[in-house]
């Protein structure tokens, strides 16, 4: 189960609600403008899925924090791929992803890691070429419906959960500090929050 943090700082809203200041955007095609990939409705991020790309925070060194996401894929629609990029550094390290490590959000698979440029290693398992599969089965409700990732990176470790279950944890993470992207990957997802708590000086609950 989720370990909530004992202390914490104030909560940081990546997204504000309204629109999408603070993030910074590429998309694979030249010809295609951010905003027919991104939009904000009711109060929610509005991701096509295509073309290929990422929205990324402008600030470019977050460290030590917990974040929350909450996602959904679009209703009445086919649920695809997406994910979450944390420590991301330099644009376009493969295809369109910056140098990070995923966290899929990816229909049935929210939780694997993706090395894209960045090392991690999963204790008691190996990775499938890139990818570290999550250690248990979805947690993720129905296609549709709203789900919650919290994902904490203290010092070179991230430790993952989908809907309060346990779903992975990295060590000897390559990177400690980066940007924050969301990716545009073939889907139409929703994303309704995505706030961070610094952790600087919390104590976490093991």
């Amino acid at each position: 189960m989720f370990a909530p943090l004992l202390a914490t700082a104030e909560p940081v809203a990546l997204f504000n609600g309204k629109n999408l200041d603070g993030w910074t955007f590429d998309v694979i095609d030249p010809e295609v403008k951010p905003d027919a990939v991104w939009s904000v409705k009711d109060g929610m991020v509005i991701c096509k899925g295509r073309p290929p790309g990422v929205m990324r925070t402008v600030k470019d060194d977050f460290s030590n924090y917990e974040l929350t996401l909450e996602w959904r894929w679009a209703p009445d629609s086919k649920p695809g791929n997406s994910g979450l990029l944390v420590h991301a550094s330099s644009p376009r390290e493969m295809f369109v992803w910056p140098k990070s490590l995923e966290v899929q959000l990816g229909h049935e698979n929210a939780g694997d890691f993706w090395m894209i440029g960045e090392t991690v290693a999963v204790e008691g398992t190996s990775p499938q070429g890139r990818r570290w599969v999550k250690r248990q089965k979805s947690s993720e409700n129905e296609p549709g419906e709203w789900n919650t990732m919290k994902v904490r990176c203290k010092d070179d470790t991230i430790t993952v959960w989908v809907n309060d279950v346990l779903m992975n944890e990295g060590t000897g993470l390559s990177a400690s500090k980066g940007a924050i992207c969301l990716q545009s990957e073939g889907a139409e997802i929703h994303f309704r929050k995505v706030e961070l708590v610094p952790l600087e000086s919390a104590e976490i609950s093991r």
